[in-house]
């Protein structure tokens, strides 16, 4: 059996079945790209449900793992070498797990990059913007009288949206006809902005090309409808 103690977050939430990946998370964009991504590598996990309500990701034990206090993050007990290991960050997660199965990655060099560049574009541009859009449309920005910050970011959400949807003219996903961690990553953001974030007619979703029914391509594979709900 897997000796998970060393890792203090066990603590507080004691793994059933320590042999497994443990996940820490929410059902956020964030959050489900590594329950996604575990659902579609048939992975054995184990969800933990860090509740913001409580401020759990401000615990210690939480933050022992992520001193950065933000969901997902993992254990994997069978990590290099076969030592443990713990990680913080989605799109470093989704590269750990693809390399670990070499499923979701090309592996020719180029496209491998290729695809960590998408990766990397999510990750900079994507998130923070949409959820800046978020804020100002949807939570306490949306009270604010200057409304020059919002229009800011429904505009760089417009344009990033342009960037995706030229990107997958002539293609079903972001690196041609095969389905990577490019659009594990993104997914779950676009379908936030659209839906909880109540932007859709903001940013002009429906007038875009090819975005529309990329989503919901992505939205129809059986392990995103699973990992857009874990942890409950």
């Amino acid at each position: 059996m897997a000796d998970l103690s060393a890792f203090p977050i066990t603590r507080r939430w004691a793994p059933k079945v320590p042999g497994v990946i443990q996940l820490y998370s929410l059902p956020t964009p964030n959050g489900v790209k590594v329950s996604i991504m575990l659902e579609e590598l048939g992975l054995a996990y184990e969800p933990h449900k860090i509740d913001f309500g409580k401020d759990e990701q401000k615990t210690p034990e939480f933050l022992s793992l992520n001193p950065n206090g933000k969901i997902p993050a993992i254990i994997d007990p069978d990590g290099p070498g076969g030592k443990p290991i713990g990680l913080f960050e989605s799109g470093a997660i989704l590269l750990y797990l693809a390399d670990k199965t070499g499923k979701l990655i090309p592996a020719d060099p180029a496209a491998r990059w290729e695809t960590i560049q998408w990766v990397m574009f999510q990750m900079g541009g994507i998130g923070p913007m949409f959820g800046q859009l978020g804020f100002f449309n949807k939570f306490a920005g949306r009270e604010y009288e200057d409304k020059r910050p919002l229009q800011r970011y429904v505009e760089e959400s417009k344009r990033l949206l342009g960037v995706l949807d030229g990107r997958l003219e002539g293609r079903d996903w972001i690196m041609g006809d095969d389905y990577t961690i490019a659009d594990v990553a993104t997914l779950g953001w676009v379908r936030n902005l659209i839906g909880f974030y109540e932007a859709r007619d903001l940013v002009a979703f429906d007038t875009l090309r090819n975005l529309p029914a990329w989503l919901e391509r992505g939205l129809a594979r059986p392990a995103v409808q699973r990992g857009l709900t874990i942890p409950a």
